[in-house]
């Protein structure tokens, strides 16, 4: 009987032990999971905001950014790097590098220089400028009318949106894709450096101008600023034996920011007076 008794005792304290972890661990996956979510949630877009893809006259080339899968090779040596490497220009290189093994390679050591390399980019601020750049003014003096006006958009000339990084930087086209694809993820909104909007190019939506009024229809082009640390290095091979590794020596970081305009979309601002603005 004591057995027993002695054997549910030590059951009971058991399971007081394991509840604790098991509600710990439930904690920890819930709050991983509620982090996934906030991250996949990307930027909301105010109904100001509308989408002219199917609209304009300057069909945009889409912007897509697929992420460069890395060889076996360029794996392995990715992974035996102590500094994160991102750069999709310097992740094709190594997909194009081949170095054949032998079982002879003993005592056989080289050390090759690839350059130095713009290695990966850290996001730290991704924020939306919804009037970036005015491209447009619609207008319709209403002042002697009998009736309310209703004025729509109507692109007037070809418009180009530019970007760009806010500072000189070395390799600032690598640098460049980097922000583009880790902005681009972050917001799931298609960005691009360079945005056109066609002469000619309408959107239906109404608005309406009053009697004795004056209505200026403006269309804004939005941008994303894009702002974080890009990390630098030289970048050596090393073969030594058998061993294939990256070494990256004389590391630098520097922080960096970006304007990339939301390709094919445009924000309205409509405005209503009495005098001429």
């Amino acid at each position: 009987m004591k057995k027993l008794l002695l054997t549910i005792i030590i059951a009971l304290m058991g399971s007081m032990l394991v509840q604790p972890v098991a509600f710990a661990e439930k904690a920890d996956k819930k709050e991983v999971k509620q982090k996934e979510e906030r991250e996949q949630v990307g930027i909301p877009i105010p109904s100001s905001v509308l989408n002219i893809t199917k609209e304009n006259t300057y069909p945009n080339p889409a912007q897509d950014m697929p992420t460069l899968q890395p060889s076996e090779l360029t794996q392995e040596l990715i992974d035996s790097s102590k500094i994160k490497i991102e750069n999709p220009d310097l992740i094709r290189m190594l997909n194009e590098t081949t170095v054949n093994s032998t079982p002879f390679a003993v005592g056989y050591r080289a050390i090759v220089y690839l350059g130095q390399w713009p290695l990966n980019y850290e996001s730290a601020e991704t924020s939306p400028n919804w009037e970036y750049q005015k491209v447009n003014t619609n207008y319709f003096d209403n002042r002697g009318g009998n009736a309310i006006y209703q004025i729509h958009y109507v692109q007037e000339m070809q418009k180009v949106v530019r970007g760009g990084l806010t500072a000189k930087i070395p390799h600032s086209a690598d640098v460049k894709n980097m922000m583009l694809l880790k902005a681009t993820e972050k917001t799931g909104l298609p960005l691009a450096f360079e945005t056109i909007i066609g002469a000619g190019t309408k959107k239906d939506h109404k608005y309406h101008v009053a009697i004795n009024r004056l209505g200026y229809l403006y269309a804004y082009a939005p941008a994303i600023n894009e702002k974080g640390k890009v990390t630098y290095g030289e970048v050596y091979l090393m073969l030594k034996g058998n061993k294939k590794m990256i070494v990256v020596k004389n590391i630098t970081s520097q922080g960096i920011g970006a304007w990339i305009p939301i390709q094919d979309h445009i924000s309205y601002g409509f405005v209503v007076s009495e005098r001429p603005r």
